[in-house]
C-alpha cells in the first residue's frame, strides 16, 4: 500500500479521500489555490502545498504544478477526485511518465470513453444497447441540422466530451436547432477545450439510472448494483438513491452485466460509472417494460457514490486504493449484497424561485443534523466547508452532500426529511426547502420519477409558503422579546414586559416578507405571558394570541392562535432566518422611517445576478428590443446565464465588452423601458 498520496482536487471530495486514506495509515498531500488557503480540505490533509490563483485555469488545472507538488513531497499516487483533472488522459499519462501512480483508470480507457460519439461506437460493437442518434465526426452546422430532421424532434445536442450536465441542449422543433447548436458548442468549448457535438432522440419519461463498475489489473471486473439519479434541474443530479426503486432482478442483471462488458470492452481499472437513459414506455408502475440505453461513462469516481457505499457497506476510495496499489479486488459478484436503501441529497447554494440561479456568499451560520461518516449509518453529511466559509463564483456551488440509509425506502425517505429539517443554513440562498418539498411531493415519495419530474411537478414544488406570514411575524416579535429579556438582566426598572396599572401597552413593528411589506403590532397580556398579535391592514389584517417560552437547547415553542410550532431564528442584521418543522423562511425588520421615501426603482438598469464574466451581447446601442428579449449572456460557476429585456425599450449603452469578468450587480447595460 502507498505510504503518501496526493489529492488534486479541493472541497468535499478532497476531504473525502483523505479520510479514507487517514483510516488506512496513508499519508496525504492537499493542493489548494489562493481562495482556498484557508479551506477545510487543507487541513484535512497532512501537508498542503500551494499550486496558483484562485481560477481553476490558474491552480486545479496546471496539472505540472500539481506533479510538482508531489514529487517535492515524496508522494506515491495521485487520487484525482472528480471534475478537474480526474479524467484527463494527459494527466493520466503524465503521471505515469513521472513515476507517481495514478488513481484511476488507464489513460486508454479515458481517452476510448472520453468523446461520446467514438464511446457510443465502441459501445456498440461491445453489444450494449444505444439510443437512436447521430455520432459520427463530422460537424458542419447545416449537416447537424439535417440528421435532428431526420432523428425526429426532441432531440438533445451533446458535447462529444462534455459531462456533469455541461454543454447540452435540448431542442423541440427544428427552427431552434440552429440557435441552440451554437449556444452548446460555445459552453463546450469554454468547458472542454472541444466543441464537437453529438445528437440523439430525446426519450420521453427517461430515467437516468447508472451502474457503479469496478476492475482491478487482474482481470476481475464487477458492478456494485445502480444509482436512480433521475431528479435533475438543467441536466444535472439533485437527488440520487440506490438501489433504483422499481429495479426488477432481471433487468439488475442485464445492466449489470452491460455494464461490465462496456468496463471490459476499454480494460477497465478502478471506479467507474456506466451510466443509462432508462424507457418507461409503460408508465411508472410497470418497470417489466422499461428499456435501457447507453449514454456514457464517467472513468471516475461519482459524486453520488456514498448511495453505492451506505447500501453495499463497501467503502468505495478504499477499494480504489487497494486496485490502484495493485491488490485484487476485496469482493467478487457473488459476494456483493444489497442492504437496506440511500437516498444523497445535494445542498447547493442556488436559488431555484429564480431557475436556480447560483449563489455566493459565507456561510454566517452552518448547522448540521449529527451524523457519521464513510460506514452504513442513519445520516452521513459529505462536505468540504466550515460555518464562516465563502461559497466563491470559481468553483462548484455544492455545499455538501447529505446520505441517509433505511430499511427501506419508506424509512429513508423520513430521515432524509427529518436530516433537511435539522439542516440550517445563513448568508446565502440554499436549496434546503426545495430539497424538502421533491421529497415530500407525491410524485418522488411514489416513486414516479423521471428526468422531467422537477417541471412536471413545478406548481407543487415552486411558489409555495410553508411557514406564512403571520407565524414569520410571531417569530420575529419573540426574536426581539428575548433579545430584549436578555440585555434587561435583572433590573426591574428596565423591564418591558408589558404591566401597566391601567390599559395595555402596545409596540408597532415593521416587516418585509416574500416581498411585501406591512406593519404589525404587539399587545401585551396583563400577566405578562399572553400576548396579541396583529398583522397587515385593513381587509388583510389578522389577530391571534401568542404564547412562548425559550427551550434549552435555544429553540424557540411558539404558540400562535392555539397551534404550537418550535422554531430557530437566526439573524444576520435585519434579515431573520427562521426554520421550523414545516419550513424554512426569511423575513427582514423594516425601519419603516428610514424606508419612508425609499421607491426601490432602478428603471432600465440591467445588473449582474452574480459575479462572472460577459461572455456576448447580443444587442447593440439604438436596438429597439421587446420584454423577455435575451440581450447578453453571462458565464459563472460554470454555467451561461441570460439577461433579459425587462421590458419593451432601446438599448441606451454598454457598458461592457465579451470576455470582462464583472462583480455581483454591476450594470451590464442600460435601455430606455417603453411607458
Amino acid at each position: 500500500m502507498f505510504k503518501k498520496i496526493l489529492i488534486a482536487n479541493r472541497g468535499e471530495i478532497a476531504c473525502r479521500v483523505a479520510a479514507t486514506a487517514r483510516r488506512m495509515g496513508v499519508k496525504t498531500v492537499a493542493v489548494y489555490s489562493d481562495a482556498d488557503a484557508l479551506a477545510k480540505h487543507v487541513g484535512a490533509c497532512d501537508e498542503a502545498v500551494h499550486i496558483g490563483a484562485s481560477a481553476p485555469k490558474d491552480s486545479y488545472l496546471r496539472w505540472e504544478r500539481i506533479l510538482e507538488a508531489a514529487k517535492a513531497t515524496g508522494a506515491e499516487a495521485i487520487h484525482p477526485g472528480y471534475g478537474f483533472l480526474s479524467e484527463n488522459e494527459e494527466f493520466a499519462n503524465a503521471c505515469k511518465a513521472a513515476g507517481l501512480v495514478f488513481i484511476g483508470p488507464p489513460a486508454s480507457a479515458i481517452r476510448a470513453m472520453g468523446l461520446k460519439a467514438e464511446s457510443k461506437q465502441l459501445m456498440e460493437k461491445a453489444g450494449v444497447p444505444l439510443v437512436p442518434g447521430y455520432h459520427g465526426a463530422g460537424q458542419d452546422p447545416a449537416m447537424l441540422h439535417k440528421e435532428a430532421d431526420r432523428i425526429g424532434y426532441p432531440v438533445l445536442i451533446k458535447a462529444s466530451a462534455g459531462g456533469g450536465g455541461k454543454g447540452m441542449r435540448l431542442v423541440e422543433k427544428s427552427e431552434d436547432f440552429a440557435a441552440l447548436l451554437e449556444s452548446c458548442k460555445r459552453e463546450a468549448i469554454n468547458s472542454f477545450g472541444n466543441d464537437a457535438v453529438l445528437i440523439e432522440k430525446y426519450v420521453l419519461r427517461p430515467r437516468h439510472i447508472e451502474i457503479q463498475v469496478f476492475g482491478d489489473t487482474h482481470g476481475h471486473c464487477v458492478y456494485l448494483f445502480e444509482r436512480d439519479c433521475s431528479v435533475q434541474r438543467r441536466h444535472q443530479k439533485v437527488l440520487e438513491e440506490a438501489p433504483a426503486p422499481g429495479m426488477t432482478e432481471a433487468l439488475r442483471k442485464q445492466m449489470g452485466e452491460a455494464a461490465v462488458a462496456a468496463a471490459k470492452a476499454v480494460n477497465y481499472v478502478g471506479a467507474g460509472t456506466v451510466e443509462f437513459i432508462v424507457e418507461q414506455p409503460g408508465g411508472y408502475d410497470q418497470p417489466e417494460a422499461m428499456k435501457f440505453y447507453f449514454m456514457e461513462m464517467n472513468t471516475r469516481l461519482q459524486v453520488e457514490h456514498p448511495v453505492t457505499e451506505a447500501i453495499t457497506g463497501e467503502d468505495l476510495v478504499q477499494w480504489q486504493l487497494q486496485v490502484a496499489a495493485g491488490k485484487t479486488l476485496p469482493k467478487l459478484q457473488s459476494e456483493l449484497k444489497i442492504i437496506g436503501h440511500a437516498i444523497e441529497a445535494r445542498i447547493c447554494a442556488e436559488n431555484p424561485e429564480n431557475n436556480f440561479l447560483p449563489a455566493t456568499g459565507h456561510l454566517a451560520v452552518y448547522r448540521k443534523p449529527a451524523c457519521t461518516s464513510f460506514e452504513i449509518s442513519d445520516v452521513r453529511v459529505d462536505d468540504g466547508v466550515r460555518e464562516g466559509d465563502a461559497i466563491s463564483p470559481f468553483y462548484d456551488s455544492m455545499i455538501a452532500k447529505l446520505i441517509v440509509h433505511g430499511d427501506d425506502r419508506a424509512q429513508a425517505l423520513a430521515r432524509l426529511d427529518a436530516a433537511l429539517t435539522q439542516t440550517h443554513i445563513v448568508g446565502l440562498t440554499t436549496n434546503v426547502q426545495f430539497l424538502r418539498q421533491v421529497v415530500k411531493s407525491q410524485a418522488f415519495s411514489s416513486a414516479q420519477l423521471d428526468t422531467a419530474l422537477i417541471e412536471r411537478e413545478r406548481d407543487a414544488l415552486f411558489g409555495k409558503d410553508f411557514v406564512g406570514r403571520d407565524l414569520a411575524v410571531a417569530a420575529a416579535m419573540v426574536w426581539q422579546l428575548q433579545r430584549e429579556q436578555a440585555a434587561q438582566g435583572t433590573d426591574p426598572f428596565s423591564r418591558r414586559d408589558g404591566w401597566r396599572m391601567s390599559g395595555r401597552y402596545e409596540r408597532s413593528f415593521g416587516f418585509a416578507y416574500r416581498g411585501e411589506e406591512f406593519g404589525a403590532g404587539l399587545a401585551y397580556g396583563r400577566d405578562g405571558q399572553t400576548y396579541q398579535v396583529g398583522v397587515g391592514d385593513g381587509d388583510s389584517r389578522t389577530e391571534a394570541t401568542l404564547q412562548w417560552r425559550a427551550l434549552p437547547d435555544g429553540r424557540l415553542e411558539l404558540n400562535l392562535g392555539g397551534k404550537r410550532t418550535v422554531a430557530v431564528v437566526h439573524a444576520q442584521g435585519e434579515q431573520l432566518s427562521i426554520f421550523t418543522e414545516v419550513g424554512s423562511a426569511q423575513i427582514t425588520v423594516v425601519d419603516q422611517l428610514a424606508h419612508a421615501g425609499d421607491t426601490g426603482h432602478e428603471g432600465g438598469r440591467l445588473t449582474a445576478p452574480m459575479p462572472g464574466k460577459v461572455v456576448s451581447f447580443n444587442v447593440k446601442a439604438g436596438d429597439k428590443v421587446s420584454k423577455g428579449q435575451p440581450l447578453a449572456v453571462m458565464e459563472a460557476m460554470k454555467m451561461e446565464h441570460t439577461i433579459a429585456a425587462p421590458g419593451d425599450g432601446v438599448v441606451l449603452e454598454l457598458l461592457y465588452t465579451p470576455g470582462d469578468q464583472v462583480s455581483e450587480g454591476a450594470e451590464l447595460l442600460r435601455i430606455e423601458v417603453a411607458a
